[in-house]
């Protein structure tokens, strides 16, 4: 065979290009650019909108404390010169409890607010003294709110452990650290005043819907605040009374009646105290009561578009009359 065969059959054994197979390549890799390009984009679209909502949500949360702490400021000046006309007295009649609005605070922005007297529920911290002890007084009249409630009357030793220093149960009916490291997770004590009265539901086994029935006739301020006869309502004021009383939660709307018609507070001290037995209003009892208040909380909420917030403010007023807020919180406890 010569040379010039040789040569060409060896041509002809070299492998030619596979320009299909390479078509298909450069196709698969065009494809996969143009999707990686779409999901950097649809990823850097997505990003843009979320940065914009949360500015905006950011935007509108600054603008609803602001207005908040506006209608602060006029609850302030509404509480001052209620207290300078009467000093001596809080009650409903005065008009601060009326609620305010819906109005617009500027175009697309509502408000509205309502004060409540906080001193016109049963103080859970008075349960135990300064010195650690538990307050009768206030022992009995939880147990006979609860009961009328049809709750359990345990949950006032619960509470009383929860909040004394000491970790030995006062009663039967009491916990400590014992009991709640056998919860799931375990947790201690507290064993402090407590701070909001949602730490009923740290209580093992108290449970949501006893905490919605106790709730409106509770409350956590600093120990030793006094209880408003004037505002308080009907089942906080025959608790103290005792047990089989409803001289003033029979009828509500009758006790109600009764503040709107009176020219000032209702009942006094004098008509409360004409309500409990013979030689039942003692000292021990009438030094929890009085017939003002300096605990309120403000409850304001903004709707600004859709969407709505909501802004609880606890108030302080002195004995000067100034007022600040001395709590803010978006829930109600």
């Amino acid at each position: 065979m010569s040379a010039r065969s040789l040569q060409s059959r060896a041509a002809r054994q070299r492998p030619r290009p596979l320009r299909r197979q390479q078509r298909g390549i450069a196709l698969l890799v065009a494809i996969l650019l143009v999707a990686l390009g779409t999901i950097l984009a649809a990823t850097v679209g997505y990003e843009n909108a979320m940065t914009a909502r949360r500015g905006t949500a950011t935007y509108a949360l600054d603008q609803s404390i602001l207005i908040g702490e506006g209608a602060e400021a006029l609850t302030a000046y509404g509480l001052r010169q209620i207290r300078q006309s009467d000093p001596s007295h809080t009650y409903p009649g005065q008009g601060w409890g009326n609620p305010v609005g819906p109005m617009e605070v500027v175009p697309g922005v509502m408000l509205t607010a309502q004060v409540e007297d906080l001193q016109g529920r049963i103080n859970l911290n008075n349960l135990v003294q300064t010195d650690g002890t538990p307050d009768p007084v206030y022992i009995a009249a939880l147990t006979t709110l609860l009961e009328s409630l049809g709750l359990e009357p345990k949950w006032a030793g619960y509470l009383v452990d929860w909040i004394d220093a000491d970790i030995v149960p006062q009663n039967p009916d009491g916990a400590e650290d014992s009991v709640y490291m056998g919860q799931t997770p375990p947790y201690r004590t507290a064993n402090r005043y407590i701070t909001s009265a949602s730490e009923l539901l740290a209580l093992p086994g108290f449970g949501r819907e006893r905490y919605m029935l106790l709730a409106p006739y509770v409350v956590a301020l600093p120990y030793g605040t006094k209880i408003n006869v004037c505002t308080a309502r009907g089942l906080v004021l025959d608790a103290f009374i005792g047990a089989g009383h409803s001289e003033f939660s029979a009828d509500p709307n009758q006790l109600q009646q009764n503040r709107t018609s009176a020219n000032g507070c209702w009942p006094t001290l004098a008509n409360y105290q004409a309500a409990f037995p013979q030689n039942g209003f003692s000292s021990s009892v009438g030094g929890k009561f009085a017939q003002n208040s300096s605990y309120f909380r403000l409850t304001s909420m903004v709707t600004i578009g859709g969407t709505e917030f909501n802004l609880y403010s606890l108030l302080y007023q002195d004995q000067t009359g100034a007022v600040r807020a001395i709590q803010r919180s978006f829930t109600a406890d």
